[in-house]
């Protein structure tokens, strides 16, 4: 691993593969940090002859936090927006997509293929409608368009989420309160060994436990509002894969991005609930990386160079 400069933002970045084969750029989601990624799916993305570039988001895992800033609660900050106040945030996914413009500078890479996950995915239309020339494909899984007209998330998983609750009294109780939100937003019967998953929130916890950064991240969220705008903008080839058992962002999310970018395709998944679990992977890693095999074919065949790395 190692640490960035992008957008004037210290950013922490992984890398697997080749520089100067075809570049991806993996972009997570809300509160979720790069190693969350599952190993067998970057790997399928390697052996297909990609340059990898995995990056914790601003404010999370061990990229730049933003401990000076404020953000409303979520909650203040959505009846903001429902009675036309501007809903404050100490920065919104422009921002966050301009971090990962970033990231491609660092690396000299001219154009990417962008995989954006939840929030991610959010960050990645922004990215692809604003930064178009550095978008080879985009690929949105488990997104939305936040369009405020599409079926909301299960109100008791919000509450879970925000909740004011006491802190957790030991690192054992943050895994368990961790696991069970995973347990409510997951796939059921996802094939996630027990003690392998606790294993891995725990790395997870022990690597980054910083709860003001997901607010801001939150905040960044409601404070960008409807991506709709921004999707219609999209030139990139783009796949959306979705679950239809998520309870998190409801799969009419997905929908809905393939309805605002012309020429999206879509798939959903049936009975996948907001993770990236071993049941679903191989269908997951066959979608993208036919995905993204066809546009490298597509141009190839154009004549356009199969590197998109500015250097070797």
């Amino acid at each position: 691993m190692a640490q960035i400069k992008a957008n004037k933002t210290d950013i922490e970045v992984e890398t697997h593969g080749k520089k100067g084969d075809p570049a991806v750029l993996l972009v997570m989601g809300l509160a979720a940090q790069l190693t969350h990624w599952p190993p067998t799916f970057i790997k399928s993305l390697v052996d297909q002859g990609h340059f990898v570039i995995a990056m914790d988001n601003r404010d999370i895992g061990l990229s730049e936090k933003f401990h000076s800033k404020r953000a409303m609660k979520p909650t203040h900050m959505a009846l903001a927006k429902m009675v036309g106040l501007k809903a404050l945030a100490p920065y919104t996914l422009r921002d966050m997509a301009k971090d990962c413009v970033g990231v491609l500078d660092a690396f000299d890479v001219d154009a990417a293929h962008v995989i954006g996950v939840s929030m991610g995915g959010m960050i990645a239309q922004v990215m692809a409608a604003e930064h178009g020339a550095r978008v080879k494909s985009l690929t949105a899984i488990m997104t939305s368009t936040n369009n405020p007209k599409l079926p909301k998330a299960d109100p008791a998983i919000i509450q879970e989420i925000f909740a004011v609750r006491t802190r957790p009294r030991t690192r054992e109780e943050l895994i368990d309160r961790t696991i069970n939100l995973w347990g409510l937003i997951g796939t059921k019967d996802g094939g996630n060994d027990p003690d392998e998953f606790r294993t891995k929130i725990a790395a997870a916890v022990d690597r980054c436990t910083y709860p003001a950064g997901i607010r801001r991240q939150i905040a960044a969220i409601i404070a960008t509002g409807d991506l709709r705008g921004f999707s219609k903008k999209v030139a990139a080839p783009t796949l959306v894969l979705h679950g239809t058992a998520d309870p998190l962002v409801p799969f009419q999310g997905g929908l809905d991005i393939a309805a605002n970018i012309s020429h999206a395709h879509v798939e959903l998944l049936e009975g996948m609930g907001h993770d990236l679990p071993p049941r679903f992977l191989p269908q997951i890693t066959e979608f993208v990386t036919g995905h993204l095999g066809s546009v490298e074919k597509s141009a190839s065949s154009a004549g356009a160079p199969r590197r998109s790395s500015r250097a070797a």
